[in-house]
């Protein structure tokens, strides 16, 4: 395993990492043509807001499981050229919450009592008490944009400071904003009644310039704007524009539409309090940054948790461990139909029954696409990429679900339609971990998931076992399973064989075994399935 580190980390991020056999190579400000070069056979790389995480650099890394950027904007990472490869992209949105929330109290207060002006004056000189009287934040009303991680700390702040909050985001439940003593607002009812705005939202399509000259225009006189989240939330010549003409107050800005800024005009501005993005640069944040993101990519490498993802669902440690045998048993029991049907794919339906019906089933139905896609695609499959890659090739996926209990407590039900037919197989996963096939095609037959198996249907006829057994013992062929279903006059048989070679030749199941084992009068399917 190779971990490429490309931005600074502390020290502590990177024995995180330190794992036998792991080999973590730090690249911080070396040219992007070594970064490219080293990049050949990395696993995962590690940024923070320097590197260019670009469709070109990862064009040149064919390994690549995971980009994980330490903060918590992924703006440096091409997510969707990522996505499309199938790399995981992460990040940590929560390490460096109290520090931005601090840093966006500090503004706030700098830029109400004028400390910067003032700092100014006596480093000049100059005693200028008259001229910088200022206004306290209690009984004043804050505006938070945005109340998750980041906002929720800010409001806790504010309200210390005997201030009363509102907030405007639509995706956070009521709840949880009674729990902050937090009032949801409409975003015009909050730039009309708040005293101070501060910002708290990722740059979207739907947020850019989400404070523009009309936005601003309906602020309370005399507010004042805090940006601690992403520069181009904010027209900068609108705000400029509005605090030169007297009705916005001023502002608090560590971010900005270009950085460094091009046109420093509004930096310039007496009414203004600015920083060069440093909200998060504490050395707690810095500390707690690395170490959640090298936890994240340990996690993930070592075990497949996913925390803190971007372009796929998180999943708690817990959840994930609860949820990692039966993705386990839908990646197989894909890759079995998969393996068996012919004919150009056409549909996948995949059913879920009983107490994971009510589970993070985006997780099992990647799992089965990446069982599905992986044995006939020579791109890349993975969780990320499983369901872009279905829709590309015109596969219709369908999901349903019944938390009714059948024969089994869960149970995963798979369909599979290619121009040839339709495959149906159904699979649990039992108290002790195992993963096993239940169902084929409507037959019931108990197997093992896992090796070499010989998937056969034929026709219920004594002798077949017998024969099919001799022919793989001819061929050194070791059988460890044989199950057996049968059902009006049809069987069905799953049979797990090892294929370890005995002699020159011989061990496997090649094209000639199962044209031997077709041969026999009662079979109608013999094929071989690698899991």
């Amino acid at each position: 395993m190779k971990i490429v580190i490309a931005d600074e980390l502390p020290n502590s991020a990177a024995e995180v990492l330190a794992e036998p056999g792991w080999q973590i190579e730090r690249l911080v400000r070396v040219p992007r043509t070594d970064l490219i070069a080293a990049l050949s056979d990395t696993d995962a790389l590690i940024v923070r807001s320097a590197t260019k995480v670009d469709k070109e650099l990862l064009e040149h890394a064919p390994r690549l499981r995971v980009v994980a950027r330490a903060g918590t904007g992924v703006d440096n990472v091409d997510v969707a050229a990522a996505s499309a490869r199938g790399i995981l992209v992460m990040n940590s949105p929560g390490a460096n919450s109290v520090s931005v929330a601090e840093h966006a109290l500090a503004l706030m207060l700098a830029a109400t009592r004028s400390v910067a002006r003032a700092d100014s004056a006596m480093k000049s000189g100059r005693w200028a008490k008259r001229d910088l009287s200022g206004a306290e934040l209690r009984g004043k009303t804050l505006g938070l944009v945005g109340l998750g991680r980041i906002g929720q700390e800010v409001a806790l702040r504010a309200r210390a400071f005997g201030m009363t909050v509102l907030a405007y985001d639509p995706f956070i439940a009521a709840q949880v904003a009674t729990d902050f003593g937090v009032e949801l607002a409409s975003l015009d009812e909050l730039c009309a009644r708040a005293e101070y705005i501060s910002l708290h939202v990722p740059s979207t399509a739907a947020t850019r310039r989400l404070f523009d000259r009309d936005r601003l225009a309906r602020c309370k006189p005399g507010a004042f704007i805090i940006n601690t989240a992403r520069g181009d939330l904010i027209d900068e010549a609108a705000l400029a524009e509005a605090i030169e003409r007297g009705h916005i107050g001023g502002a608090g800005l560590d971010v900005y539409e270009q950085e460094p800024p091009r046109d420093w005009h509004l930096t310039s501005l007496p009414q203004v309090v600015a920083t060069p993005h440093i909200a998060a640069s504490t050395v707690e944040a810095q500390e707690q940054v690395g170490l959640e993101i090298a936890s994240s990519v340990r996690e993930f490498l070592h075990d497949g948790t996913i925390r803190n993802a971007v372009n796929f669902p998180a999943l708690s440690a817990e959840e994930f461990g609860r949820m990692r045998p039966f993705a386990r048993l839908a990646q197989d029991l894909a890759s079995l139909l998969a393996q068996i049907g012919e004919g150009r794919m056409e549909g996948f339906l995949i059913h879920y029954s009983g107490e994971i019906a009510r589970a993070q089933n985006e997780v099992l139905l990647s799992a089965a696409l990446v069982g599905l896609l992986a044995p006939i695609l020579s791109t890349t499959v993975t969780f990320v990429n499983a369901r872009a890659l279905a829709a590309e090739r015109g596969v219709e996926v369908i999901e349903s679900r019944s938390s009714r209990i059948r024969n089994f407590q869960n149970l995963l039900a798979m369909e599979l339609r290619t121009s040839a037919g339709t495959r149906r197989v159904e699979g649990t996963v039992f108290d002790h971990g195992s993963a096993r096939i239940v169902r084929l095609d409507g037959v019931e037959v108990e197997a093992p998931l896992e090796g070499t198996l010989i998937v056969m249907s034929n026709d219920d006829q004594p002798g077949v076992i017998g024969e099919v057994g001799t022919i793989l013992g001819r061929h050194a062929i070791n059988i460890g399973t044989f199950a057996l279903g049968r059902e009006t006059g049809r069987a069905a048989a799953v049979v797990s064989v090892d294929e370890t070679p005995e002699r020159e030749g011989d061990g496997r199941v090649t094209g000639q075994v199962l044209e031997a084992i077709r041969a026999v009068r009662a079979v109608r399917e013999a094929k071989v399935v690698r899991l």
